[in-house]
């Protein structure tokens, strides 16, 4: 007897970002599977897969997002009852990946909770994870497994080239020492457009024992009368990069305009940002921004071409790398 195995895709959806999984669907010309998801009457979260997944290759989308610990767990139940139901490959889709602020220990007697997760995963039975613009790039080091690390920096600098007025130099902006790498992939982006741009970043000081506080106290670089871009992964509460826009505009900058992967917009978020003196702020759906968070000068792009794009070159066991000119590291 001869078996010639038959690859199948199949696509299952948390309820973290159903709009986003749903673009990430129709991209791939792939229906989202049939599942159910409830809760027992004590909050308990209930799983039950409503088709065959045996010998698939199956991608389970979630948003990491509020309520935060809810959708881990329901995506971790999701994996098991694949793990359980003889899926062939599993592969879990984190756009936003949680938890990953957390990835040492800037304290005695703190946890390391973007390894946690990491081992979760791997409890539960993924064989594989794709995250985008993860908070720092070692946690790929925390897998056992293939991590496929994309990034939003193309999809944000082909945004920004249409903005930007030509005849102002540039400067892209760190808004912390340690996202030098980043602001320079963005900067050569932007060069990939025949738009130069100088690199700067923001000395931000965190008073000890606080996490959620950070305040921009100096700027090293040229940002007098310059079109200042600031770049960084996500946007929780804005302080750090209000406090920074604040700072650049105090150094003469001709205009600041943030730019992030990830808008988590929490508490104060919006209010600081359209107080702020901020031109333009640019995200991505990677976390869904419900219609009370918008604002007039925010925009927010679809990163679903880019995480489809991903998913069919993982399935067909093309490289990923390629798809960014190996720059998503």
């Amino acid at each position: 007897m001869e078996l010639v195995p038959k690859k199948t895709l199949q696509l299952l959806a948390g309820s973290g970002n159903p709009e986003l999984s749903q673009e990430i669907a129709a991209s791939l010309g792939v229906p989202l599977g049939d599942v159910t998801l409830s809760r027992f009457a004590n909050g308990e979260l209930y799983c039950r897969l409503g088709e065959n997944v045996r010998g698939a290759d199956v991608f389970v989308l979630q948003g990491h997002c509020d309520p935060i610990n809810d959708h881990i767990m329901e995506q971790l139940i999701m994996i098991d009852a694949l793990k359980r139901a003889s899926a062939r490959r599993i592969t879990a889709v984190c756009p936003f990946y949680g938890y990953a602020r957390q990835d040492r220990k800037a304290e005695g007697r703190e946890p390391i909770t973007a390894r946690l997760l990491a081992d979760l995963f791997t409890v539960a039975g993924a064989d594989r994870v794709v995250v985008v613009d993860l908070h720092t790039g070692q946690i790929q080091g925390f897998f056992d497994f293939p991590v496929d690390h994309l990034t939003a920096v193309p999809l944000l600098a082909d945004h920004l080239v249409g903005m930007l007025d030509r005849e102002t130099d540039v400067t892209v902006v760190s808004p912390d020492a340690g996202g030098g790498k980043l602001a320079r992939r963005f900067a050569n982006c932007l060069d990939g457009h025949g738009v130069h741009a100088d690199l700067a970043f923001i000395d931000k000081r965190r008073p000890k024992g606080t996490h959620n506080v950070a305040v921009a106290t100096e700027v090293v670089g040229l940002v007098e009368g310059r079109q200042c871009i600031l770049i960084d992964d996500m946007i929780d509460t804005a302080g750090t990069v209000v406090s920074a826009a604040e700072l650049l505009m105090g150094r003469g900058a001709k205009s600041v305009s943030i730019l992030a992967t990830h808008g988590l917009l929490s508490g104060p978020a919006v209010d600081r940002l359209k107080n702020g003196p901020i031109r333009d702020v640019v995200v991505t759906n990677s976390l869904p921004v419900p219609s009370e968070k918008h604002f007039d000068s925010l925009t927010v792009l679809s990163i679903a071409p880019i995480i489809a794009d991903a998913l069919s070159a993982v399935f067909e066991e093309r490289s990923v790398s390629e798809l960014f000119s190996g720059d998503n590291v």
